[in-house]
């Protein structure tokens, strides 16, 4: 493990023998430069992160990729989440174009560096797919965010995530079985990955959606002192209190009104009445 501006950086034990393998096989160069790239590219997040104020827990060089690992408290904007997604790619492309000058420049070896530009576009690219924990799909999270509950929001981001992620994996094993002529590893691997940070972060749904209640009072100040307009939920007595919360926007601050059967508005509450009562309830369970 290594320390870097207080930022921890692990490998996984199978990225060190991937490294020692390339070592016989004469491919060393290449893949320490392929990892090379996604190791700028993760440190993109992170400095977007850090400069965000958010708290970078580690980045982490896996055997097909990187992640850094960026602490949750729930308080994130959908603007912020979408500026630190694009800080990755966006360092892919600040070295395209860095090896395209030296390319016009006729410096170095030009099969090297159309390398570099190749592996820079084929790792920004595939990041930017729509598709949960991918960039793409983590900016899609964040786009919809805006104008749907939050709570439905991560649910049908994951779940359309494991649908792609076993579309993924289903199409690398059909590949092999039609053609016969050998498993295409890395698109498998891929699918694996995508489908096991998929099914993990959808069982974390609940907690996660339990520290966007827990900052909910940070929405309410920064409404209040924009001045913003509050979005109303109607709601019933017999309405059960999660399923109200389930209904919360992320970047709106709602007043719940409660109506009788007659359709007359019975009690106007905030929303931090509910979710105050929410986590009393469940405390006393």
């Amino acid at each position: 493990m290594i320390r870097f501006w207080g930022v921890r950086i692990t490998m996984h034990p199978f990225f060190v023998i991937i490294m020692l393998a390339s070592v016989l096989t004469g491919h060393f160069i290449e893949l320490v430069t392929l990892f090379a790239i996604v190791f700028i590219h993760e440190c993109g997040h992170a400095a977007a992160a850090g400069l965000l104020g958010c708290r970078v827990l580690s980045i982490q060089m896996l055997p097909f990729g990187g992640v850094a690992v960026i602490e949750d408290r729930g308080n994130l904007t959908a603007g912020k989440e979408i500026l630190i997604a694009l800080a990755g790619p966006m360092q892919n492309m600040l070295m395209v174009g860095a090896a395209l000058l030296i390319l016009q420049l006729g410096v170095g070896d030009p099969e090297f560096i159309r390398y570099i530009i190749q592996g820079n576009m084929l790792i920004a690219l595939f990041n930017l797919l729509p598709v949960m924990p991918l960039d793409g799909g983590k900016i899609v999270q964040a786009l919809v965010s805006l104008f749907a509950p939050y709570y439905s929001t991560l649910m049908w981001t994951y779940r359309i995530g494991i649908l792609c992620s076993l579309g993924i994996s289903g199409y690398a094993i059909s590949r092999w079985l039609a053609a016969g002529d050998g498993l295409p590893l890395n698109l498998l691997l891929i699918g694996v990955f995508l489908l096991y940070s998929n099914v993990t972060d959808f069982r974390n749904v609940p907690y996660r959606f339990i520290r966007f209640l827990m900052n909910r009072e940070e929405v309410f100040v920064r409404h209040a002192t924009a001045g913003s307009l509050v979005q109303p939920i109607i709601s019933f007595p017999a309405k059960p209190l999660d399923t109200i919360l389930r209904l919360l926007k992320r970047e709106r601050y709602h007043m719940i009104y409660v109506m009788n059967k007659e359709g007359r508005i019975m009690a106007v509450l905030p929303e931090q009445r509910i979710i105050g009562s929410y986590f009393k309830q469940n405390t006393e369970k």
